[in-house]
C-alpha cells in the first residue's frame, strides 16, 4: 500500500495541519513528562542522601567500628548514598540529553511546519484563483452566446415578416446578429485559453506542487516520530547506564547483611565488657542463736576491733577496715599541724584536729544496699566506688579504678596510641636531621641553625613520649599480672584447664604480692585479710553476694610517730608518742598516711606526726604506681 501524502492525501489539506499541529502538542507534553520525571529523580536522590545523612553517624563511635552489624548498617548507608549519587546522575542526563535537545528541537519543528503549510497555503490559493477565473470566462462565453442566438433569431423573424419599411430594420437586425456572433466567438475563444490554461494549473498543482509539500510535511512527520523513539531510547539508556552501578551497590548491602556474624558480635561483648574478676563463691551458714556479743551498729563494726574475734570467710565489704569503707571514712581535710607541744592532752583538745565526718552517706548507702535486690546489691556497691571518684577527683591515670581486663585493654590501646606518636615524632626528627645536613652542605639553601628550635622541640616530645610509654608499660605489666592471677584462681576454683597468658607476667610475678590492684574486689574497692566478722541485724541475711578471700596490703616501710595523736574520725588511728608502726600506703599528697598496728588495727594518721622509713625494695614500686 503506498505510504505517499502528497498522492494518498492530496485533498486532506486541513486534516493533516490538525494532525502536525497535534504531533507537535505530543512532542511538547512528552518533553514536559521526561522534565518532571528528572525533577523526581532528583528530589528522590536528594530525600535518599538526606536520610543517609540522619542516620549516618556524626561522630565516629568506638562501639559502631567493633559489632559487624554496625559495620553492616554503615556500609548499607554509604550504598544508598551511593545510589542516591546514580539518581543524581540519572536526572542530569535527562535533563541535559533529552528536555533540552527536545526543547530546541520543538521550537525548530514548528518553524519547519508553518513554512511547509504556508507553501501549500499559496499554492491552494493559486488554484482556487486560476477556477474563479475559468468560472468567469465560461459564464461570459455562455452569456455571449445565448445573446448572438437571440439576435440571430431576431433576424431571421424580420427576414421572413419584411415589408418596404421592414426592409431597413432587416439589415440593421442582420448587423446586430453578426456583432453578437463575433463577440460569442471571441469569448469562447478566452474561455478554451483559460481552460487550458487551468487544466494545466490543476494538472501541476495535484501532481507537482501538493505532492512535493505533502511530502515534505511526511517527511517532518516521521522526524518528528523518529526523535520521540530516539528519546525514549535514551532515557532507557540513560536508566540502564546507572543500573550496573545500583546493582553493585545493592549486591555490596547483600554482602554487608551476610557479613553480620551474631557470634563474634557476642564474644565481642565479652571482650568489651569482661571485668576478669572471679564470680563470688557459696555463702556459708552463720549461727544466730547464739547471743550477739556486741551491739549492731555502724560504729560497732567499724571501731570494734578488738573483743571477740573469730577467724571466719568473710564477706565483701562488711569487713573491719574494708578499703572502700576507709575511704569513705578517711579523712579528706587537711591535716592537722605538728602540735607546738608534745602533750597528749594539748593534742586531744587541739581545735586543728579535723572535725568528725558526716556518717550521713555511707549509713544512707549502706540502708541502701541492704535494703535492695540481689540483682542490684553489686551496682550499689559500684556506685559507691564512683561516688567515691567523683568526690576524690578524675579517673587516676593508671585507670586503677576499671576491671582487670578493662583496664588491660585501654592501657594496651594508650600504649598502641603512643608507639604512633613516637613514631610519627622520630620521622619528623629524621627529616629534620636530613635536611641540617644539606643546609650545612649547602648554606646557600638555608640556614642550619633555624631548625636547632624545632628540634629540640621534637627531643622533649619524645622523650615525653618515651616517659609516658614506660609508665603505661609499667602499669599494663601490673594489669598483667592480676588477669594472669585471676585466670588462675578461676581455673583452679572451677576446674577449667584453661589459664589466661599475657606479655610480660611471667617476668613480673614478684610483684604479685605488693600490687594494689591484684587485691580488688568485684566492684574495683579493695579488701584486706582480717580475723574478725562483723555480724548485722536479721536483715543482713539478704545479702547475697559473697566474695573470696584476700592477702592483706603488704607493709612497705617502717614509721616512728614523733608526736601523739587521737583519732577521732573513722578512719583514723590514736597513736603515742614514739610508737612504732607498720606503713601500709604512702601519703598520696593529702597529708595522711595509712598505717598497721599489729597487724590488726588499721587506719591514717598525720604525715607530719611520723618519720617514715621505707624499704629499699618497696621504693621503686611505689614511685612507679605514683607516675601520671
Amino acid at each position: 500500500m503506498s505510504c505517499n501524502w502528497g498522492t494518498e492525501l492530496w485533498d486532506q489539506f486541513d486534516n493533516l495541519e490538525k494532525h502536525t499541529s497535534w504531533g507537535i502538542d505530543f512532542l511538547e507534553k512528552y518533553t514536559k513528562f521526561v522534565k518532571e520525571r528528572a525533577d523526581i529523580e532528583l528530589s528522590y536522590a536528594k530525600q535518599i542522601r538526606s536520610l543517609s545523612k540522619k542516620y549516618h553517624p556524626k561522630r565516629s563511635r568506638e562501639d559502631e567500628s567493633r559489632y559487624t552489624w554496625c559495620l553492616a548498617f554503615a556500609s548499607t548507608l554509604r550504598q544508598l548514598n551511593e545510589v542516591a549519587f546514580q539518581r543524581e546522575e540519572l536526572a542530569e542526563n535527562l535533563n541535559t540529553q533529552i528536555v533540552c535537545e527536545l526543547t530546541r528541537y520543538t521550537q525548530e519543528l514548528k518553524t519547519e511546519r508553518k513554512t511547509h503549510f504556508q507553501d501549500g497555503r499559496r499554492a491552494q490559493q493559486h488554484i482556487e484563483s486560476s477556477w474563479k477565473q475559468l468560472e468567469s470566462s465560461k459564464r461570459r462565453f455562455e452569456r455571449d452566446c445565448k445573446e448572438a442566438e437571440r439576435a440571430q433569431h431576431i433576424s431571421d423573424r424580420i427576414d421572413l415578416d419584411k415589408t418596404d419599411g421592414e426592409k431597413r430594420c432587416s439589415l440593421k437586425a442582420r448587423q446586430t446578429a453578426q456583432q453578437k456572433q463575433q463577440a460569442a466567438e471571441e469569448s469562447r475563444k478566452d474561455y478554451v485559453t483559460i481552460l487550458n490554461q487551468f487544466n494545466q494549473d490543476q494538472h501541476q498543482h495535484y501532481h507537482t506542487l501538493v505532492p512535493a509539500i505533502y511530502q515534505r510535511i511526511q517527511d517532518m512527520e516521521e522526524r518528528r516520530i523518529e526523535r520521540i523513539g530516539e528519546a525514549m531510547r535514551l532515557s532507557a539508556e540513560a536508566e540502564r547506564k546507572v543500573l550496573p552501578v545500583v546493582k553493585r551497590s545493592l549486591d555490596a548491602m547483600m554482602d554487608a547483611a551476610e557479613s553480620i556474624q551474631p557470634r563474634m558480635d557476642t564474644r565481642q561483648v565479652v571482650e568489651v565488657y569482661k571485668s576478669g574478676f572471679d564470680p563470688p563463691g557459696d555463702v556459708e551458714f552463720e549461727d544466730y542463736s547464739t547471743t550477739m556479743r556486741r551491739s549492731i551498729s555502724e560504729s560497732s563494726y567499724l571501731d570494734n576491733r578488738t573483743d571477740g574475734r573469730r577467724h571466719s570467710r568473710k564477706l565483701w565489704p562488711f569487713i573491719r577496715k574494708n578499703k572502700l569503707l576507709t575511704l569513705l571514712s578517711s579523712p579528706r581535710q587537711p591535716p592537722p599541724p605538728p602540735p607546738t607541744s608534745p602533750s597528749p592532752a594539748g593534742m586531744a583538745n587541739s581545735p586543728q584536729s579535723p572535725p568528725p565526718a558526716s556518717r550521713e552517706p555511707i549509713t544512707q548507702r549502706l540502708n541502701d544496699l541492704m535494703t535492695s535486690g540481689s540483682r542490684t546489691r553489686k551496682q550499689c556497691l559500684r556506685s559507691l566506688k564512683r561516688g567515691l571518684s567523683l568526690k576524690l577527683g578524675s579517673s587516676p591515670a593508671d585507670c586503677s579504678h576499671l576491671p582487670p581486663e578493662q583496664r588491660r585493654k585501654k592501657l594496651q590501646t594508650r600504649i598502641n596510641n603512643i608507639n604512633q606518636e613516637i613514631q610519627r615524632e622520630r620521622e619528623q626528627r629524621d627529616a629534620l636531621l636530613k635536611m641540617r645536613e644539606v643546609y650545612e652542605r649547602s648554606p646557600q639553601m638555608g640556614d642550619a641553625s633555624s631548625l636547632e628550635p624545632r628540634l629540640e622541640e621534637v627531643k622533649q616530645s619524645l622523650q615525653r613520649l618515651e616517659d609516658e610509654l614506660r609508665k603505661n608499660q609499667a602499669w599494663l605489666s601490673e594489669a598483667d599480672i592480676l588477669s594472669d592471677h585471676s585466670s588462675r584462681r578461676q581455673s583452679g576454683g572451677c576446674g577449667l584447664n584453661s589459664q589466661a597468658t599475657t606479655p610480660g607476667s611471667s617476668s613480673l610475678k614478684q610483684l604479685n604480692n605488693r600490687s594494689p590492684a591484684s587485691r580488688e574486689s568485684p566492684d574495683g574497692s579493695y579488701t584486706e585479710d582480717h580475723s574478725a566478722e562483723l555480724h548485722f541485724k536479721s536483715r543482713s541475711s539478704e545479702f547475697d553476694d559473697d566474695f573470696d578471700d584476700e592477702e592483706p596490703l603488704p607493709s612497705i616501710g617502717t614509721c616512728k610517730s614523733l608526736y601523739p595523736f587521737q583519732g577521732q574520725n573513722e578512719g583514723t588511728l590514736s597513736m603515742v608518742e614514739g610508737e612504732l608502726l607498720s606503713v601500709v600506703e604512702e601519703d598520696k599528697g593529702d597529708g595522711w598516711t595509712r598505717v598497721r598496728r599489729n597487724l590488726e588495727e588499721e587506719g591514717y594518721v598525720p604525715t607530719s606526726y611520723i618519720k617514715v622509713f621505707l624499704d629499699s625494695s618497696a621504693k621503686g614500686f611505689v614511685q612507679s604506681s605514683r607516675l601520671v
